[in-house]
């Protein structure tokens, strides 16, 4: 669901930036009044693996399209609302930056999609309620899934009247929201089920790991919290340099609405906020669409994978330690 530039004007793209900012700033405030230590590795950690997981489009039978994890409810569900949005930052402005995934004027746009309704909306209306009388697998199944088809819906329509909003006269509001919620309602299912899957795998391995359970009466875990994050890690790699290489190469959602509603997913824009941004893209962005310049070897996948996870990692690792050292001092 990763906007382009070309889908939004400045007007609207300034104030999403503002509306996301917004809740980064509070998001900071709030980590930094939490201030909880064993939440650093696991930032780290988790940023890499929601990184990953995006990597890897998996195919909507019968329709033609694919899609990814968005991630900002599962980030949530262990990191809280707070971590978690600036988790997911980390993982779309890394995206954008350096492998030109999402376009940078756009990108406030992404973070709102795809992070505030996971973090804020699947977090705080879907997965904390169900938890609070207790925790089990099917709890955990209704929340991810529940949580995950609400917020992509949301962000889904989101998409809809931003473009709207521009003017993007390709992209009619009846025809493009008509394409844009049923298969974001079926991307939203499979995302439930991967993050179910995860999250039910740490329940079992390290229950205090996942946010907004009742910890007084949660199960001994079966591994230790350091043995669970190895394994999260080595998932992490395995994901990011290998599975990545077997995605699916069909248009993700927001390109098959597109295609659906304008006959193209590759609009034009024009003017100098749009090559301004370009301009950065292109300087910053060493592995543009995941890939070697002017290469197609599968081993510039591998590459982006690793290398990307590494940065959202430090990314993450380094934001959680900021925010520390500023709540001491």
């Amino acid at each position: 669901m990763h906007m382009a530039d070309a889908l939004v004007v400045p007007a609207v793209a300034g104030t999403m930036y503002l509306a996301s900012s917004a809740a980064a700033g509070v998001s900071v405030h709030k980590v930094k009044l939490e201030n909880d230590p064993k939440k650093i590795p696991v930032m780290g950690v988790m940023g890499a693996f929601v990184f990953a997981a995006q990597m890897i489009n998996f195919t909507i039978p019968g329709t033609g399209s694919s899609g990814h994890l968005c991630g900002g409810l599962l980030l949530t569900a262990i990191l809280g609302p707070w971590a978690g949005f600036l988790a997911m930052i980390g993982v779309l402005l890394t995206q954008c930056l350096f492998f030109a995934d999402g376009g940078l004027l756009a990108l406030g746009c992404n973070i709102w999609n795809m992070a505030f309704y996971g973090c804020f909306v699947g977090g705080l209306l879907v997965w904390k309620p169900i938890m609070q009388t207790g925790a089990s697998k099917q709890k955990i199944l209704l929340a991810s899934v529940l949580g995950s088809i609400l917020t992509l819906q949301l962000g889904a329509f989101s998409v809809v009247l931003e473009t709207s909003l521009s003017g993007i006269t390709e992209l009619p509001f009846g025809a493009f929201v008509m394409a844009m919620q049923p298969i974001h309602l079926a991307i939203g299912l499979v995302e439930g089920l991967i993050t179910a899957a995860v999250l039910c795998f740490l329940y079992d391995a390290r229950p205090e790991l996942l946010w907004g359970l009742d910890r007084s009466r949660a199960a001994e875990g079966r591994l230790t919290a350091g043995k669970t994050l190895g394994i999260l890690a080595a998932l992490t790699a395995l994901t990011a340099g290998v599975l990545s290489l077997f995605a699916s190469g069909l248009p993700d959602g927001l390109e098959w609405a597109m295609e659906k509603t304008a006959g193209t997913s590759d609009l034009v824009s024009a003017g100098g906020a749009y090559d301004a941004a370009e301009k950065i893209q292109n300087s910053l962005s060493f592995l543009p669409d995941y890939a070697f310049r002017g290469s197609e070897s599968p081993a510039g996948t591998t590459v982006s994978g690793l290398v990307g996870a590494l940065i959202v990692g430090g990314l993450c690792l380094v934001t959680a330690l900021v925010l520390k050292s500023r709540k001491k001092s």
